[in-house]
């Protein structure tokens, strides 16, 4: 960054949306109108920008998020534009941990969809705020009217408020009406470039009014002062509204709505104009204040102010592999100034590393700079040990700032490697993904020595499975598809006690352990004040008095418990939602080691096991089912020889609407079925929702199929 932005004048946004919602087009446009290109690439004909990978153009999907800086009216906007699928939904979440707003956008022809609500409950759980764009109004069944509608009832009932109005709808829609001003506007010339100001069509003015009455009196509810003038008056002087209403919504106490049609350029440079005028600068985030934990106990001990001169506070919330350059570390500068050729600490991992070089990115270019200042995004050349989530700070201030969290995987397949050569290349190849994408894991079977690749879904694998053959030159074979199962108890068991005493030549080995394990679905009071903000796959808890266990053993009781979570009881899958609670035992003061602990723990989860019913854990899939009314009953038909359970019936348009639940496993291959059952019309779409207990049939073949044969002690 050459030239030093005030703080005052950043913004960070990300655009995020549906499926097909026009995500993309939108960041072409806004690109365009900012200067940033100077041709409009279509997605649909895989010239978008921000879709730079050859998979992204031949599908005119987006896979990866993609960074950008563009300038509007003396803002700095920097931008990232994220994927829409589910199975690419760790670039959505490491976005949402750095960027500082987004623009939500909606199609305006169907009702709020599922990843809709998926990424929108994101940006809760960060608490980012946002703004709604209903875009494709131009298109066939375009209807602002039902999209705000839907948006309020699924989404945000009293938050939301419209701030411009359609004129006209699908073949129709040739303009907008700004509702804080009102005052309507024409988009003229190819790219819709020159804006003109045209009469408030008579026939939508009453509704406007009353648009403009509700969002008056949402922004006047943020100040008992401002509430009293409204009273005096029936009205806000538009610097009232404009400033009340941006607090709202930096506050996430409101979303303001913008509507138009980014393919017909009609609404881009007034959402760039909202997402200047209402979505937060630094200033704005948390009094832009950073919070520092301590590196061992992980407790809040300090905070720091959002300053280029103060100590360095940055995030690592991206690797990718550059061609040309090799490793790109994307990082978030939350205060302090990165500087290319300094030192920095990475006090997640304990490394002191060099910057390289920096680069400021634009979709797949790179621009050279010196210096990376706060609340600023750039990417790093150099950075070997860091990896997605950590923290990099100055080497005198060592402290951490709040990480990201990673999906498990639920899909996994078998590859192996066609050639020696190809064997050689693919442990490089899946070590470089695996770095890139965090909620992408490989491991070796010990039973096959197969290589098991696991991931979000299956496009989410076929993209990785495509990239190592054009990336990395490896060409493999591709097993079916399995499911990711996982294991847990249905009861508790309590003081489950087992002595390890092995006594051979010389020193022997001694451990006695008494543990209760119990079911863990949800936190409990002792997370909240540790300040938890989600609950841990398992929990361990220590609960020893007097000495009865030397504090030295107590890592090996955990240690043996987490490897017998990974191994498995059922069928070998991990274990999760266990709390165990150590709370007696004794030791040897010869013969005890932290091994013979860690060995008396594993068996007593064994013994636990049987005793509190283990039972297997499926991943159970949303679905929705977009179908003709003459193919409802052969889809549901369908969904319910899939052990689905529908859940909810309803009408989009012409369309019916299925919302059901079913088990992944039951998934492989339906977009086949239901193109046979629906004649090609139907469509679906499905995310990971929970994990359910598999029944005991389907349990039962699970682990016949590993090799987990039943037998009287189980």
């Amino acid at each position: 960054m050459s030239k030093v932005t005030p703080l005052d004048k950043i913004r960070n946004i990300g655009i995020i949306a549906h499926i097909d919602a026009g995500k993309t087009t939108c960041t072409e446009r806004i690109l365009f109108y900012t200067g940033r290109i100077h041709k409009i690439g279509e997605t649909h004909n895989g010239e978008g920008t921000m879709d730079w990978m050859e998979q992204e153009k031949e599908r005119g999907i987006t896979i990866t998020s993609a960074a950008t800086t563009a300038y509007w009216k003396n803002h700095q906007i920097n931008i990232i534009d994220t994927p829409w699928h589910v199975d690419f939904t760790i670039e959505v979440e490491r976005s949402l941990r750095v960027l500082d707003g987004w623009v939500a956008v909606f199609d305006g022809s169907q009702w709020v969809e599922p990843q809709s609500e998926t990424v929108w409950k994101q940006a809760d759980k960060y608490n980012v705020p946002r703004i709604a764009f209903v875009n494709k109004m131009d298109k066939m069944g375009g209807d602002f009217e039902m999209s705000i509608d839907t948006i309020k009832k699924r989404l945000a009932w009293d938050k939301v408020v419209a701030i411009q109005y359609p004129i006209g709808q699908a073949e129709t829609f040739e303009g907008i009406v700004d509702l804080i001003e009102m005052k309507a506007y024409h988009f003229e010339w190819n790219s819709g470039e020159n804006i003109t100001e045209i009469a408030i069509p008579a026939d939508i003015m009453d509704r406007c009014k009353e648009l403009r009455e509700d969002m008056v009196e949402k922004v006047a509810s943020q100040s008992d002062d401002l509430m009293e003038k409204y009273f005096e008056n029936g009205d806000l002087e538009i610097a009232d509204i404009k400033k009340w209403l941006r607090k709202a919504v930096c506050n996430n106490e409101l979303y303001a709505v913008v509507c138009g049609s980014a393919l017909q350029n009609i609404w881009v440079q007034m959402v760039i104009d909202a997402a200047v005028d209402y979505l937060p600068s630094p200033v704005d985030v948390n009094e832009a204040k950073i919070d520092c934990k301590d590196i061992d106990s992980g407790e809040v001990f300090k905070q720091i102010t959002v300053s280029n001169d103060s100590s360095l506070a940055a995030i690592a919330f991206k690797i990718a592999t550059d061609p040309f350059v090799g490793r790109l570390t994307f990082t978030r500068v939350y205060t302090g100034t990165l500087k290319s050729g300094s030192y920095i600490y990475n006090s997640t991992t304990g490394e002191k590393e060099r910057v390289g070089r920096l680069v400021q990115m634009h979709a797949n270019e790179r621009v050279e700079i010196q210096e990376i200042t706060a609340w600023n995004i750039g990417a790093i050349i150099g950075l070997k040990a860091t990896k997605t989530g950590d923290t990099l700070c100055d080497i005198n201030d060592k402290f951490l700032v709040e990480s990201i969290e990673f999906p498990e995987p639920v899909i996994s397949i078998s590859v192996e490697p066609k050639s020696k050569a190809d064997q050689e290349r693919m442990g490089m190849a899946l070590s470089k993904l695996a770095e890139e994408d965090p909620s992408f894991r490989v491991k070796t079977d010990e039973e096959t020595a197969q290589t098991i690749i696991s991931g979000m879904g299956e496009l989410h694998l076929d993209i990785i499975v495509d990239r190592m053959k054009r990336e990395f030159k490896v060409e493999c074979n591709v097993g079916a598809p399995q499911v990711s199962y996982r294991e847990t108890i249905r009861n508790t068991a309590t003081d489950v006690e087992h002595k390890y005493s092995k006594q051979t030549w010389g020193r022997g080995q001694y451990g006695h352990v008494v543990i209760t394990f119990e079911p863990y679905k949800e936190m409990d009071e002792e997370d909240i004040k540790l300040g938890l903000k989600e609950k841990p796959t398992n929990k361990f808890m220590n609960k020893i008095i007097g000495g009865t266990i030397p504090k030295e053993y107590i890592p090996g009781v955990q240690k043996g418990l987490n490897e017998a979570y990974n191994r498995g009881f059922v069928a070998g899958y991990p274990m999760v939602d266990i709390k165990a609670t150590l709370t007696f035992g004794s030791f040897h003061e010869v013969d005890s080691s932290e091994l013979s602990f860690k060995l008396a723990a594993s068996k007593a989860f064994k013994e636990a096991c049987r005793k509190a019913q283990a039972s297997l854990l499926e991943p159970i899939m949303k679905v929705e089912v977009n179908t003709p009314e003459e193919y409802m009953g052969d889809v549901i038909g369908q969904l319910n020889s899939k052990r689905g359970r529908i859940e909810e019936m309803g009408n989009r348009g012409m369309a019916k609407i299925i919302t059901a639940y079913v088990p992944l496993s039951e998934m492989f291959g339906y977009m086949t079925d239901l193109r046979s059952a629906s004649q090609g019309r139907a469509t679906y779409a499905m995310e990971f929702d929970h994990y359910e207990e598999v029944p005991t049939n389907v349990a039962t073949k699970v682990r016949e199929e590993r090799g987990f044969v039943l037998t009287d002690e189980d």
